[in-house]
């Protein structure tokens, strides 16, 4: 990369605050490049880079116009790696980003993704009829052991391989196609000590040509070993990370203070590094690629896993002020010092990180579905909204979803052409049997991707650093796992909620209109015969997340009917964890919805996640709202997130720092899972949303995910600028 050289003069010295800025610079550039290409909008941010104009990647595709399988994949894979352009930048402290993603290309449909030899069009009626997102086919989303890779490196890895292809006859098209991956990852690993090595002789600056050099031999020295030092591992990190991305877009990080730990540790004791030079590489780390990362919380035996390195790891983010998704794991003993670290953060760069997740919570929830204290604790969020042990289980996290909303709208005009009779409590038993068959359905997708996934897009990538799929030369998507944990996520418990209690409220207990006449309204979307002072008055009855409202009473029975509909679906070493989440789905989830009893016109977005709807309290209610939240957890391992928008202002001293601590601490007590917390300047973010080109470093919390602002779309940042109308 010739435009890199020189950026400084021969003899300027480089302390590593001015080289962390200058890697943010570069990001925000080519941020502004991104948020213009189509792929790369509406989702995470990532540690990309845009490829060269003078390369394309030609895959070998099959008769249908892509690839499948072992071969297809492996193949593939390697090809890319092998011509990957090598970006390095002299001032950071790793080698290469990444700058492509096999699934973006040369298809751009999940059904083209699909080995068509697999149908499942005995499916897709019921999953039309419940607005069910069935996940089949969707890749990643369970999280990897990155200690697997950290103790064997590539060639430990290649001889795991050769040993269990030995003790697993009758295996081979797995094993070669888990050596072919290895052999490209490596290939790649050649191209960047050939690429530092070529700038090194090129640039005039003497720091940084050592710089260049020392990447040389940090790449050459996990071409084949185990790293041993912080810099190796967190290298190690980097390139598994942007070789998963480029695979399928995997983006489940580690915890940070526990597996990198001993590097620093070492490495501290042996003065091969210092402090502020470990808080460098945990910048770099970060800037290389957000993935979801941990910090924190409990072993199995209670200990706190808060130490040093936590620190070192908190810091490299706040000195990188970029978007990071790190979670900080809160229980009732944390540290209150790094409690207000990590909250003051979160205010000074307003760039909607950390967010909290609550250990107790989690951990008990995941104990009730079988699992020891133990192994619980492992449990960490590596996703949006979602939990992984890492390396242990598969999941499909936040890929498979029940629309609520389209179960209500059903059952509501199945009661309503019935003729009678009408009443919430005939309409909730036709709602839980619809639920009932949503489920069923649900599950049966499931396990059918489970049965077939292997043939159309193995997980080459997180098999290797999971435990079970090398060890029985099985995909994790085929019985390679040790547990599977399927995710099934609720939406729009909020319009459902309130649908049901605006019903109860202005039919049944109010009298003001009858059910034959809000049916027709409902029907012509408010829009005939004074339909909007209809939709008005049933928009304006009490709202879940008021606080111990009608609608709160009804979020709890369809949030407990939803769990129990969930877990009765376990079976054949297959178990399934309920959540309520949306991720983008609100947007398309709505769409597949006419008006619905609780004022909400035809096709507009339902309720984000767990949150209540926009507009449900003008006060902020930031107490009742948050009560609202915990009272609907599923209690299985999974979240139900609460999501808040909170003025710039209320971090502006100690004080109030220690307020918002105070809110985390209580709201993880009162059975909090995670929250999410984005601060947002209301006239600012007005603003960005006319002309997103004048913020090109306003980062805000979309869902689960962080991003740039400027590579939102305007129904996404339309999303964002509706939740301002209830934030605190």
């Amino acid at each position: 990369m010739e435009k890199m050289i020189n950026l400084t003069a021969p003899d300027e010295r480089l302390d590593y605050d001015r080289r962390i800025e200058l890697l943010r610079e570069r990001k925000l550039a080519e941020t502004q490049i991104k948020s213009q290409m189509r792929v790369y909008q509406d989702g995470d941010d990532y540690g990309s880079v845009p490829a060269p104009d003078t390369y394309t990647f030609e895959p070998i595709l099959n008769e249908h116009g892509t690839w499948f399988g072992y071969k297809g994949w492996s193949e593939n894979f390697y090809k890319l790696m092998d011509e990957h352009p090598v970006y390095i930048d002299p001032v950071d402290a790793f080698t290469c980003r990444w700058m492509f993603s096999m699934i973006w290309f040369p298809n751009k449909t999940r059904d083209k993704r699909w080995n068509p030899k697999y149908p499942y069009d005995h499916l897709k009626e019921r999953q039309q009829l419940y607005g069910i997102v069935p996940g089949i086919g969707s890749d990643a989303h369970f999280g990897g052991d990155y200690e697997i890779g950290f103790s064997l490196g590539w060639g430990g890895l290649l001889e795991k391989i050769k040993k269990h292809r030995m003790l697993n006859p009758g295996r081979d098209e797995f094993y070669d196609a888990e050596e072919l991956t290895i052999k490209g990852v490596q290939q790649w690993i050649r191209h960047a000590i050939d690429e530092a090595e070529r700038l090194a002789g090129l640039e005039r600056n003497p720091q940084l040509r050592q710089n260049l050099l020392d990447m040389a031999q940090v790449n050459r020295n996990i071409l084949f070993d185990a790293p041993k030092t912080l810099r190796e591992a967190c290298q190690w990190a980097c390139f598994f990370n942007m070789v998963s991305r480029t695979y399928n877009r995997d983006g489940a990080g580690f915890q940070l203070d526990t597996s990198l730990r001993g590097f620093y540790e070492r490495d501290l004791a042996a003065g091969r590094i210092t402090r502020d030079e470990a808080v460098f590489y945990m910048a770099c780390l970060l800037l290389n690629d957000p993935h979801y990362y941990q910090i924190g919380g409990l072993d199995g035996d209670d200990n706190d896993l808060l130490c040093d390195f936590s620190h070192v790891a908190l810091e490299g983010a706040d000195k990188l002020n970029s978007t990071c998704n790190i979670t900080v794991r809160v229980h009732k003993d944390i540290d209150r010092d790094f409690m207000r670290k990590a909250v003051s953060c979160l205010f000074r760069h307003k760039n909607a990180w950390p967010r909290f997740s609550g250990e107790e919570a989690l951990g008990e929830g995941f104990m009730r579905m079988g699992y020891p204290k133990e192994i619980a604790r492992k449990r960490i969020a590596v996703g949006c909204h979602w939990m992984s042990l890492p390396g242990l289980e598969y999941t499909l996290n936040d890929c498979v979803k029940i629309n609520s909303a389209k179960v209500f709208e059903v059952a509501y005009d199945e009661m309503m052409e019935s003729g009678g009779p009408y009443s919430t409590t005939r309409l909730w038993d036709i709602y839980d049997g619809h639920m009932k068959k949503a489920v069923e359905a649900t599950a049966e997708g499931i396990r059918f991707h489970l049965k077939y996934m292997q043939y159309s897009e193995p997980e080459l990538l997180l098999n290797l650093i999971s435990h079970g799929p090398v060890e029985k030369g099985l995909d994790i998507t085929d019985g390679g796992a040790l547990y599977y944990n399927m995710c099934i996520d609720g939406t729009a418990i909020a319009t459902v909620a309130d649908s049901f209690g605006a019903l109860e409220q202005r039919i049944e207990k109010e009298k003001r209109i009858d059910w034959e006449t809000l049916y027709k309204h409902i029907k012509s979307d408010f829009r005939e015969n004074a339909g909007e002072a209809v939709r008005l008055m049933m928009a304006s009855a009490n709202r879940y997340g008021g606080g111990e409202t009608n609608s709160d009473r009804w979020a709890v029975k369809v949030s407990r009917n939803f769990t129990d509909r969930v877990l009765s679906m376990e079976g054949d070493g297959v178990k399934f964890i309920p959540g309520w989440f949306s991720w983008s789905n609100t947007i398309a989830h709505g769409k597949m919805v006419g008006a619905t009893p609780n004022g909400r016109h035809a096709l507009e977005p339902i309720n984000h996640g767990a949150n209540p709807h926009p507009g449900f309290r003008k006060d902020g209610a930031l107490t009742a709202m948050t009560n609202s939240i915990c009272s609907i957890q599923n209690g299985c391992g999974n979240t139900a997130p609460v999501q808040l928008e909170l003025d710039p202002g209320m971090g502006e001293d100690p004080e109030s720092i220690d307020k918002i601590v105070d809110y985390i601490m209580t709201l993880f007590q009162k059975g909090g899972t995670l929250l999410n917390i984005n601060i947002i300047d209301a006239d600012q973010i007005l603003a960005a949303h006319a002309d997103p080109s004048k913020y090109p470093d306003l980062v805000v919390r979309v869902t689960g995910f962080t991003a740039y602002f400027c590579a939102l779309t305007p129904e996404f940042r339309q999303l964002v600028v509706d939740r301002i109308l209830t934030r605190a």
